[in-house]
C-alpha cells in the first residue's frame, strides 16, 4: 500500500470519528462563539469551536507522528 493510500485511509477515519462525535457532543454552541441576528439574517462564527477542533486535531496528528 502506498503512503498516499494510508494517508487517505487515515483522513477518512479521522473524518468518520469527528462526525460520530458530533452526533453526541454539542460542538458549535460553545460559549465564545459569535452569533449575530438582525432581521432575517444570521451570522455565525464559531471562534471557540474552531480553536477546540484545532487543538484536538493537532494532538491526534502529533501522537500519530510520534508513534509512527
Amino acid at each position: 500500500m502506498t503512503a498516499i493510500g494510508k494517508m487517505l485511509m487515515l483522513a477518512g477515519v479521522v473524518i468518520f470519528v469527528i462526525g460520530l462525535l458530533m452526533q453526541f457532543i454539542q460542538i458549535g454552541k460553545l460559549p465564545g462563539d459569535i452569533v449575530v441576528k438582525k432581521g432575517n439574517a444570521t451570522f455565525y462564527f464559531p471562534v471557540v469551536t474552531s480553536i477546540l477542533i484545532s487543538i484536538i486535531l493537532s494532538a491526534i496528528f502529533y501522537f500519530i507522528g510520534r508513534f509512527r
